[in-house]
């Protein structure tokens, strides 16, 4: 295969991120040439100190590409982009875009974009995330419209006495899978799994087997289906099964 002439998608992630390039580039299926810039480390700023620091550097951190062509880039933090809301993460997004002089989206902006071409409007979230970032991820999605049905909240652990620790880097399958099992879940709601740490894929692929009706969203599924509709010949090459999954009733 030749590499050179493939599409060019920037990523832009957290430092400590594992996760958001293996997803990308398997749901690609190296149809899609990645290339990725981390945000800066920020030893000593507590989460949300951290996740403002990201919107205020990101217009930098795009810029370590310099002068290399992108086809397209994707802010790979959904977190940092809750806290600017539906509108002002819309807003920054065009922005970046105007200045990179190529489309630059949120995962929040792709996730809503494929919420549209889906014809969702009930979520149920699965979120690994602290409480106040979990609420704070629930009103950006009620902010833009959509009917948030319920919670399921993912620690990465939970000790004898009930304590939680979250940290979506160290979420397993295994936790995914019983946290969803122990829910009572509507059956018209779709399942959107928030942020670009937590791995799901393998989750996915076991929930799909087991509820073909249901849609299921991540915010890296939705944003590499954005990239395939948007980045020129990103759409070429066998599609995901995930990716076709959602195909089949996108509009």
């Amino acid at each position: 295969m030749d590499l050179f002439p493939l599409p060019r998608l920037g990523l832009v992630v957290p430092p400590e991120n594992p996760t958001a390039e293996p997803e990308f580039t398997t749901l690609f299926g190296h149809h899609v040439n990645v290339y990725t810039t981390r945000f800066p480390v920020t030893p000593g700023l507590g989460l949300r100190d951290m996740l403002e620091f990201y919107n205020r550097v990101l217009p930098d951190t795009l810029g370590q590409f310099g002068g290399m062509r992108l086809d397209g880039a994707v802010v790979a933090c959904s977190a940092s982009h809750y806290l600017l809301g539906p509108d002002g993460d819309l807003s920054f997004c065009a922005e970046l875009s105007d200045r990179a002089g190529f489309p630059v989206w949120s995962s929040t902006r792709a996730t809503l974009a494929a919420c549209e071409a889906l014809g969702v409007r009930r979520l149920t979230l699965v979120s690994p995330y602290q409480p106040w970032l979990t609420d704070t991820s629930r009103a950006f999605w009620e902010r833009a419209g959509l009917t948030v049905d319920g919670v399921v909240p993912v620690p990465a652990r939970s000790a004898p006495g009930g304590d939680r620790h979250y940290d979506p880097y160290q979420v397993t399958t295994e936790a995914i899978l019983g946290h969803i099992a122990a829910s009572e879940l509507p059956g018209d709601t779709a399942l959107l799994f928030t942020g670009t740490g937590m791995g799901t894929l393998a989750a996915l692929e076991e929930l799909a087997r087991q509820e073909p009706g249901r849609t299921l969203l991540t915010s890296n599924l939705a944003s590499v289906w954005w990239a395939r509709r948007t980045l020129p010949g990103g759409d070429a090459g066998d599609e995901h099964a995930l990716l076709r999954r959602l195909e089949k009733t996108a509009v």
